[in-house]
């Protein structure tokens, strides 16, 4: 199956590594010149020569607006697709644009599936990452081979939009648990506490979570897992779930705790940093601390 793959950044550089590795050859697209040679990919001139050699294409886009502008804009993927071809979007992604880009793919006789991933940059170099993927099963059966050269665990979840769906659910919890222990382990230290005896207290009591279990006990010893969703593109995704939530009309009373909290760590110098940089700005703002080694900024 001919592979082509548009958006060679921190995710799809490292998911079309995985492809090549296992001997898939990827004809990739980026801006950025050298993205291509980097995962192992061939280097395409534009979209319309991924589009015309390719059966199967994989996006990994900032959002639903540079996702339409490959896909349906002048010159786009849709412009080329032909009966058969298969859209994995990598993206996190607005549900909406998600099921009328679907529609269109599929008015052409190909198929569009919605990948949501999670388990950041360290997971995509391993090949463990979770999907989340909405679209026809059938379509989601016959690429499976290549998803699993990097994907551990792949759920479907329905129909165009489900996986996308799925993956701004996911993303506002992941928000939330990380703004809110950061704030708990900038208080923590302040406190006197020490960082590596309060995480086991948390990590066996009720407030144990992911950020508490998987990224603090790196954090507090000055490891701040560099490579992953930066606080911008956390921002983003805390937006778009205020979206769909108001579009499924679903209440949304705890968005303004992590949303204050990565625009905090944005306007402070950390917006293009790792997302779990925003403990380092709510220690600014509590007089410059540093949950590792005791260090301080001031």
């Amino acid at each position: 199956m001919s592979i082509g793959f548009v958006g060679l950044g921190n995710m799809g550089g490292r998911i079309a590594r995985r492809l090549t590795d296992a001997g898939h050859p990827v004809l990739g697209y980026d801006p950025a010149p050298g993205s291509a040679e980097r995962a192992g990919a061939s280097p395409a001139r534009d979209l319309a020569e991924i589009a015309a050699g390719a059966e199967l294409i994989f996006l990994s886009l900032p959002d639903s607006r540079a996702v339409e502008a490959v896909v349906l804009g002048e010159g786009g993927l849709l412009d080329q697709a032909g009966a058969g071809l298969t859209i994995v979007d990598l993206s996190t992604a607005a549900p909406d644009s998600t099921r009328r880009i679907a529609a269109l793919l599929d008015a052409k006789g190909g198929h569009y599936l919605d990948a949501g991933v999670s388990g950041g940059a360290a997971a995509a170099e391993k090949g463990t990452l979770t999907l989340m993927t909405g679209g026809d099963p059938e379509a989601l059966e016959r690429i499976r081979p290549q998803l699993e050269t990097f994907a551990k665990k792949i759920f479907h979840l329905g129909g165009p939009g489900a996986g996308h769906s799925a993956k701004l659910l996911n993303n506002f919890l992941n928000a939330v648990s990380l703004a809110a222990t950061s704030e708990v382990m900038v208080a923590g230290r302040k406190a006197g506490l020490d960082p590596h005896t309060l995480l086991d207290v948390l990590n066996s009591s009720s407030g144990a979570n992911w950020a508490t279990a998987n990224r603090f006990p790196h954090i507090v010893d000055g490891d701040y897992l560099e490579g992953g969703l930066t606080s911008t593109l956390m921002t983003k995704d805390i937006v778009l779930y205020v979206d769909h939530l108001r579009d499924l009309g679903v209440p949304t009373l705890n968005a303004a705790g992590p949303l204050a909290s990565f625009g905090l760590a944005a306007n402070l110098g950390y917006a293009d940093q790792i997302s779990n940089r925003v403990v380092d700005a709510i220690g600014d703002i509590a007089g410059g601390v540093r949950v590792h080694e005791g260090e301080r900024t001031q």
